[in-house]
C-alpha cells in the first residue's frame, strides 16, 4: 500500500463560509416560500435537510498528527499537515489501532468520548477514555515489562527495555497490519528474546556473539549499548512493512532471574576472593623473592638451603593470612 499524501486540500474555511451561506440561503427561502405558499418552502426544507452532510467534509489536523481517509472503502489518501481541510463528505477516517494505548506509550489522547483500551506487554487490557481517529506522528515510548530469558548459557535473566518509536507511513500502518500498536509490542517482544539468547549475561569463554565464528568477550552487562543496537535493528527490520521507524532502544532492567540470583552471586563472590588472593600470594612471592635477594647482597646473614625453606614458608604465612601473626622472639642460637 503506497501513501497518499492529500496536502492541497486546505480550504475547509473557504467552505465552511460557503456552507453557511448556503444554509443561510435555504433559511430565507423557506420563510419566503412559507409565507408565499409557494413549492419553493418545500424545496429549501428538502435542500436544508441534506446539505448539512456538507459539514461532515470538514477536518481539522493538529501539529505532528493524521488523518487515514477511506472513502466507501477505498483509499483516498492521508492528512499529515496541520490546517483546515475540505474532503468527500463521505470520506472516513480509519485508524484500527485508536482504542488502543501501550504501556507508558506517549499516545496522544484527544479526550473523545469513547472507551480506550491500555494494552500491556503482557496481553491484559484496561478500559479508559476514548481517543479518536487521528493518527499521531510524534515519538513514542513504549516499555514493556520485565521478560525471563535464558541466555546463551541456559542462564534464566530478567530483561526490560524501553522503545522509542513513531509512525512513518501512514497507510502502512493502517492496512498492512491488523493493529500496529500491538504488532509493535509484539515484535519488540519477539526481537528481545532472539538478541538475548546470543549473548552470555557476563564474559564467558568460548562464546560467539558477533557469529564470525571467533569467541570474543561480549556480554549483556559489559555490551549493553551493543545489545541494545542490535535490539534495535532486530525491531526495525521486522516492523518495516507496518510503517514505523524505531528511532532508539535502551536496556532499562537487566537482573539474573531470583531463583539463581543468590547462586550467581555466591559465585561473583568466589570470583573475587579467588583474584584478590592470586593478587596477594603474587605480592607475596614478590616480597620474599627480594627479602632474600638483599640478605645475600649484603651478606647480613648466611642461611643454608633449609633455613631459606623456613624462612620463605615463615613470610609467606605471615604475608597470606588473614589476621595478624604473632612473633615469637627466639634468643637461642640460629644453629
Amino acid at each position: 500500500m503506497k501513501e497518499i499524501v492529500l496536502s492541497r486540500r486546505k480550504n475547509g474555511m473557504l467552505m465552511l463560509v460557503l456552507i453557511i451561506l448556503l444554509h443561510l440561503l435555504e433559511v430565507a427561502g423557506l420563510i419566503a416560500g412559507a409565507a408565499l405558499y409557494s413549492p419553493l418552502a418545500v424545496l429549501c426544507f428538502v435542500l436544508l435537510c441534506v446539505t448539512w452532510l456538507l459539514f461532515l467534509g470538514l477536518k481539522v489536523v493538529k501539529p505532528q498528527e493524521a488523518l487515514v481517509l477511506t472513502l466507501f472503502g477505498k483509499y483516498v489518501g492521508s492528512l499529515k499537515e496541520d490546517g483546515f481541510y475540505y474532503v468527500n463528505p463521505f470520506c472516513v477516517a480509519v485508524n484500527p489501532a485508536a482504542t488502543t494505548k501501550l504501556s507508558q506509550s506517549g499516545g496522544v489522547d484527544n479526550g473523545a468520548n469513547v472507551s480506550k483500551v491500555v494494552l500491556s506487554s503482557s496481553g491484559s487490557s484496561t478500559t479508559t477514555e476514548k481517543q479518536s481517529k487521528t493518527i499521531s506522528l510524534k515519538i513514542m515510548t513504549l516499555s514493556n515489562n520485565r521478560q525471563k530469558i535464558n541466555d546463551c548459557l541456559g542462564n534464566p535473566v530478567e530483561i526490560g527495555i524501553a522503545v522509542t518509536w513513531r509512525v512513518l507511513d501512514t497507510a502502512k500502518a493502517v492496512f498492512s497490519v491488523d493493529n500496529y500498536k500491538e504488532f509493535l509490542s509484539l515484535q519488540c517482544d519477539a526481537a528481545l528474546r532472539n538478541v538475548v539468547r546470543i549473548y552470555p549475561y557476563d564474559v564467558a569463554q568460548g562464546v560467539d556473539t558477533t557469529g564470525d565464528g571467533v569467541a570474543d568477550e561480549g556480554s549483556l552487562r559489559g555490551s549493553s549499548e551493543l545489545v541494545a543496537e542490535r535490539i534495535k535493528e532486530e525491531i526495525q527490520a521486522r516492523v518495516e512493512e507496518a510503517g514505523l521507524e524505531i528511532v532508539e532502544a535502551r536496556i532499562t532492567y537487566l537482573a539474573y532471574a531470583p531463583e539463581i540470583a543468590s547462586v550467581m552471586l555466591q559465585r561473583q563472590q568466589a570470583s573475587a576472593i579467588i583474584d584478590a588472593r592470586k593478587m596477594i600470594v603474587d605480592g607475596a612471592v614478590g616480597m620474599v623473592e627480594m627479602a632474600l635477594d638483599r640478605l645475600n647482597e649484603n651478606h647480613v646473614v648466611t642461611l643454608d638451603e633449609e633455613r631459606k625453606a623456613a624462612m620463605v614458608s615463615n613470610l609467606l604465612v605471615v604475608l597470606c593470612g588473614n589476621t595478624s601473626a604473632q612473633p615469637i622472639v627466639s634468643t637461642g642460637s640460629l644453629y
